[in-house]
C-alpha cells in the first residue's frame, strides 16, 4: 500500500491544533513543523506525532519547502491548522491515494467566517476557493515570497477531489482585518526585497479593480454583508501593502 504523510506548518496554533489533529489521523505519518512557536502547540502535536521539527524561517516558502522534505509518504496532503478534514474527505483522500495515476489533486475548499460557511467573493489573498493540497512527494515547491508563494507544480494533475476541505478562516471580522494588516506588512517586505517600484496612482486604481473582482464578478453580494465587507478588505490590500512599503523606506 502506498504511503501518506500529512504536513501540518504552524505557528502558536495551541487554541486550534488539536481540532485538526483529529480529522488527519487517517494518515501514515504525520509531520508537524513549528516556527517560531512559544505555545502549547508541540506538546499537543506529541500526542498524535513523534516527528515534530522546530526551527525559525523568515520566509513561508522556506519553512514549508522545509516539511516537504521531511515527509517520507509517496503521497503528501498538506494542510493549515485552521482546517478541518470530514470523514468522506478522509475516505477521498485514501482512495486516491491508492488508485490515481496522475501526480497531483487540487481540493476544494469551504471557507467560514466564524460560524457561517461563506461560499463567494473570496480572493485577492484572502481565503481560498481550492489548493493543490495532494500530491506525490517532489512535486510540489513553494516559492520564496512572504505571503502567499508561488507554487511550482510538476506532473500531471488529476480530477479535483469531490469533497471539501473545512476552512475555518476567520473567527469574526476583527479577524479579518488582522489578517490584512499581517498580510500587507509581509508583502510589503517583499516590495522591499524586490525594490519595487510600484506607484500610488496603480494601487489606488486596483482598489477598484479588486472590489469588482470580489464583489461583483466572485459574486460577493451573495453573501450580502459578509460579502462587502471581504470586497472591501481584499480591495484595500495593495494600496495598504504599498503604503507601509513607502513608509518604510522613509524612516
Amino acid at each position: 500500500m502506498k504511503m501518506l504523510s500529512v504536513l501540518l506548518v504552524i505557528r502558536n496554533e495551541e487554541k486550534q491544533l488539536d481540532k485538526c489533529l483529529r480529522t488527519i489521523m487517517f494518515a501514515d505519518e504525520i509531520i508537524v513543523v513549528l516556527d517560531k512557536s512559544s505555545d502549547n502547540s508541540g506538546k499537543i502535536a506529541k500526542k498524535y506525532t513523534d516527528k515534530i521539527f522546530s526551527g525559525s524561517w523568515n520566509i513561508e516558502g522556506d519553512r514549508r519547502n522545509f516539511g516537504l522534505d521531511r515527509c517520507n509518504g509517496e503521497w503528501i496532503f498538506e494542510l493549515d491548522a485552521d482546517e478541518r478534514v470530514s470523514k468522506k474527505l478522509q475516505n477521498e483522500i485514501i482512495d486516491i491515494v491508492k488508485t490515481s495515476q496522475f501526480d497531483w489533486h487540487a481540493i476544494n475548499v469551504k471557507n467560514y467566517l466564524g460560524d457561517s460557511v461563506v461560499k463567494f467573493g473570496w480572493g485577492a489573498y484572502f481565503g481560498k476557493s481550492s489548493y493543490a493540497g495532494l500530491f506525490k512527494r517532489g512535486m510540489k515547491i513553494w516559492g520564496r515570497q512572504r505571503v502567499h508563494p508561488k507554487i511550482t507544480l510538476t506532473g500531471r494533475r488529476g480530477k479535483s477531489l469531490e469533497n471539501q476541505l473545512d476552512h475555518y478562516y476567520c473567527k469574526n471580522i476583527s479577524d479579518l482585518f488582522k489578517k490584512l494588516d499581517s498580510y500587507s506588512s509581509a508583502r510589503a517586505l517583499d516590495m522591499k526585497d524586490n525594490k519595487s517600484r510600484e506607484t500610488m496612482i496603480r494601487n489606488v486604481r486596483r482598489i477598484f479593480s479588486r472590489f469588482w473582482k470580489c464583489y461583483f464578478l466572485r459574486k460577493g453580494y451573495k453573501e450580502k454583508d459578509y460579502g462587502l465587507i471581504i470586497a472591501i478588505v481584499a480591495s484595500l490590500y495593495p494600496l495598504v501593502s504599498y503604503l507601509k512599503y513607502k513608509m518604510d523606506l522613509n524612516d
